[in-house]
């Protein structure tokens, strides 16, 4: 049954959270993806090009120009625009293809 109006009104949604980017506290909202966090957070670019390593964010917001790729709790490739951030996440910029970054 659709709530009307005015029964929204009063509505909580949840509380923000922390998510982390390249080591740094990001607030992120319910619902939002982490490129929405980041934006948010003043932050437009989380991955650099294997050729010439120019920054790169996102560029379409819907997931068709893999612009965003971003890595996510350290899993390279997913596309920020469509990851809904989660409490705790922890992203990191993208160098090249996802693979040249060597765990420290």
């Amino acid at each position: 049954m659709a709530r009307t109006p005015a029964e929204l009104v009063g509505a909580q949604p949840d509380p923000p959270f922390d998510i982390t980017f390249d080591g740094r506290r990001v607030t992120a909202l319910p619902g939002q993806t982490v490129a929405a966090a980041l934006w948010g957070a003043g932050i437009l670019a989380w991955r650099t090009t294997r050729d010439g390593g120019r920054p790169r964010g996102a560029f379409c917001g819907i997931g068709q120009c893999y612009d965003c790729l971003a890595t996510v709790n350290g899993e390279p490739n997913r596309r920020a625009c469509l990851v809904p951030a989660s409490p705790g996440d922890t992203i990191t910029t993208q160098e090249g293809n996802g693979r040249d970054r060597l765990a420290v």
